[in-house]
């Protein structure tokens, strides 16, 4: 029997942020997705004025800096000036004069979570935080306004604030933020406070610049590489090749006379990994002892698996009796039994590695009473909880400092470098290590987006229209790998993201299908190979979308009926999907006759609605010109339109970068592509211009991250299809013909 979960018990990770300290451990370290940590990587807008607290979000300096502190983390994708930008259009000040920090961790659990959830994935850097973070501008302002009207012995009422001035109406007597700072720190923070509409905004919703651009520019910016902290030590780190082996032996005398080589440490870690780091004087030396240290593994019970045993379990699944329902929906097996026409399309897409640009690193200082880590991360409190785990010490004797992220993409949610690196430290107390992971090891032990097949039926009746539609999903579960707490009586309800109907899951509303099918069935048969599986950004929309889009097409094709009118028709009460559709086809010249071909995809996740047009050529030689996509996006509220612009952009470099090349492969149970030569990357010169449609339709906020990276791939290969006739139903494409 098939089994359903119900909404009631959806509620997912909800739950997570109300916890004990004891809770905190065993919750953080398992979240996937994301976060803030840390030190100050930025001076306050090199103020040498002493800051005063006005509230837990912001500071100001008597020379009228404001520093406002962001819990989230910064990976390249502008949250920290989308945040700032949020606190200080409540605050009123000048924003020449914002500069921001960031709280540790640490801290965060000291003051009873204070600055809220830390962890920056899912696309919910602005939009689960921008309540709490625009309620605390607004209660500073409040705060200032009154600590002035108490130093001239008027009513607060007869005050206004703009621009970091305070003036008295009746009098026109003014005083600046610096100035009162001190004195409103002492008030008590108002509970109640009054939010400006985002029509009247004059700082966020604006294409301000991003605030830590020009440190980025000139080299200010700390990354985790960057950190050198006095008398430190260098380790570079192997783990057992294959998933589930272990470590047996390495002859530490093999080495021990290189130069600068310090020791080697067997390091064996509650996330998973099992193996051998070198500690020098500088990488390059530990690095070098590494690959001359004599190692024997226990390679394990995976030692023989391969992409061919992986291919044979998805397949297998497609075809199981059990499975879990994510989305139903009428009669499906009436449809089929009445159906004029039957279409039955499979497709296969491959595990993924994140690549960031910078591999893993953390650099950890461990003494028998602290222990301090500095590294880049997207879930600090998952960061601080692996520092206690890994020492053995209690929270409150451990701290994380946030660097900024050389990329993350999902991966640097994880805390596996962090025990490595609390580990290696605890065999040199009182001596900085900093682990840094070289680009094999990262492309070998990453947490990995996991592979999937969909066998895609559907029905038409004697008009052409859409009557059912069964979607098989077969492939491994992420929360089963990573939080299997999270599954819900076994089912992973992420596993249905942008195909499930509105309504059914109050957890997946934000991923809901852009669709009224009139009976529909989608279901998962689960398949957990001997691989980590990780968030990797976009997570499940990005390989459903592609299924669920390109099937379409081919049953717009199969009933004769053009693929933008076909879709339309199934979207009647899907306004907001409809219109960005509408939109990219439009500016995307979507009917013209000139030699292009073109290709649609439409999508709901991560709360916003997202739409592509692909315009392709294919030579003769079967060479792929992509020339240009248009990509529409509504996120209801925009905060920072020129982020998102990037942001749209960015996405489809990773997208597009993910269709064509990206894939990892197994033999004998070890991950095959070890660096960028393997798995490539979108090159410039390849890339096509990407023309973005940032139209919010108000009343919400939705991500912008990952959206869009869901209808990449597909609008391609539906464009490819129109320029050749050929239906591309397995990914890369790379090494296939894209000619009929």
């Amino acid at each position: 029997m098939n089994k359903l979960f119900e909404s009631s018990k959806a509620d997912g990770l909800q739950g997570a942020l109300n916890v004990s300290r004891r809770g905190f451990l065993v919750t953080t370290s398992t979240l996937g997705a994301g976060l803030a940590l840390g030190m100050t990587t930025r001076p306050a807008a090199s103020s040498s004025m002493p800051l005063d607290e006005v509230n837990a979000w912001v500071h100001i300096a008597t020379d009228d800096t404001v520093t406002i502190r962001i819990a989230r983390s910064e990976m390249g994708q502008g949250t920290l000036t989308g945040l700032a930008q949020l606190v200080a259009e409540e605050l009123d000040c000048d924003w020449d004069k914002v500069t921001y920090e960031f709280p540790t961790p640490g801290q965060n659990v000291a003051r009873e979570r204070v600055w809220g959830d830390y962890s920056t994935g899912g696309s919910r850097g602005l939009r689960a935080s921008q309540q709490y973070v625009r309620e605390g501008g607004a209660a500073a302002k409040m705060m200032l306004v009154q600590a002035a009207a108490d130093q001239w012995g008027v009513a607060a009422s007869s005050c206004s604030a703009i621009d970091s001035v305070i003036t008295h109406g009746p009098s026109g007597r003014t005083t600046t933020y610096g100035a009162v700072a001190a004195n409103a720190a002492a008030l008590p923070v108002p509970t109640k406070v009054t939010l400006r509409d985002p029509a009247d905004w004059h700082i966020a919703g604006k294409p301000l610049k991003r605030l830590d651009t020009a440190d980025k520019l000139t080299g200010k910016l700390v990354y985790g590489a960057d950190i050198n902290l006095p008398n430190m030590l260098c380790a570079s780190i192997m783990d057992c090749p294959v998933m589930g082996g272990k470590l047996v032996s390495f002859n530490e005398s093999a080495i021990s006379a290189m130069p600068g080589v310090k020791g080697a440490v067997a390091v064996v870690t509650d996330e998973g990994t099992d193996g051998v780091a070198v500690v020098a004087d500088t990488w390059w030396q530990a690095q070098s002892a590494l690959k001359k240290l004599p190692i024997k593994w226990d390679l394990g019970p995976n030692a023989n698996y391969d992409d061919a045993t992986l291919t044979a379990m998805l397949e297998e699944g497609l075809s199981a009796d059990e499975a879990f329902v994510g989305n139903w929906g009428g009669d499906v097996e009436a449809a089929f039994a009445s159906a004029e026409t039957t279409v039955e399309s499979v497709y296969k897409c491959p595990s993924q590695n994140h690549a960031p640009m910078e591999p893993m690193n953390a650099t950890a200082l461990f003494t028998k009473d602290r222990c301090e880590v500095w590294c880049p991360t997207q879930n600090g409190e998952a960061a601080l909880a692996a520092a206690s785990a890994a020492s053995g010490l209690p929270l409150n004797q451990c701290e994380v400092y946030k660097t900024i992220l050389g990329g993350g993409f999902g991966r640097r949610g994880a805390g596996d470098y962090v025990h490595q690196a609390v580990k290696i430290a605890m065999a040199f107390p009182g001596t900085p290590i900093k682990l840094q992971w070289s680009r094999e090891e990262d492309q070998k032990h990453g947490f990995f987006h996991p592979s999937t097949m969909a066998k895609m039926r559907g029905t038409l009746d004697a008009d052409g229209n859409l009557t059912g539609l069964h979607m098989r999903i077969s492939g491994q579960s992420i929360l089963a790998g990573l939080m299997p707490h999270a599954l819900v009586e076994g089912a992973d309800y992420l596993q249905f993201q942008g195909v499930i109907k509105a309504g059914l899951n109050p957890a997946m509303d934000d991923h809901s299908i852009c669709y009224d099918i009139p009976n529909v069935l989608v279901d998962h048969a689960m398949r957990n190979p001997p691989i980590r599986p990780g968030f990797w950004r976009g997570v499940n929309v990005n390989q459903n979308t592609i299924y669920m889009e390109c099937f379409l097409e081919e049953m717009a094709h199969a009933a004769g009926r053009d693929p933008l009118e076909f879709r339309l028709a199934l979207m009647k009460n899907q306004p907001k999907s409809a219109a960005v559709l509408k939109a990219v086809a439009e500016q995307g010249g979507w009917g013209k006759d000139d030699g292009m071909g073109r290709g649609l995809a439409v999508l709901h996740s991560f709360g916003s609605y997202v739409a592509a047009c692909a315009e392709v050529t294919v030579d003769e030689g079967g060479n792929l010109n992509m020339h240009r996509i248009v990509a529409a996006t509504d996120c209801g509220i925009a905060v920072n339109p020129q982020q998102i612009e990037a942001q749209v952009q960015g996405s489809f470099v990773y997208g597009l970068s993910a269709a064509l090349y990206s894939e990892n492969t197994l033999k004998n149970g070890e991950i095959q592509e070890d660096n960028f030569h393997t798995y490539p990357s979108m090159k410039i010169a390849s890339m096509p211009k990407v023309e973005v449609i940032v139209m919010p339709s108000g009343g919400f906020y939705g991500g912008v991250g990952e959206p869009t990276i869901g209808v990449a791939a597909p609008a391609v290969l539906n464009a490819i299809f129109a320029a050749t006739g050929k239906r591309i139903r397995q990914l890369p494409m790379r090494d296939q013909s894209l000619r009929a």
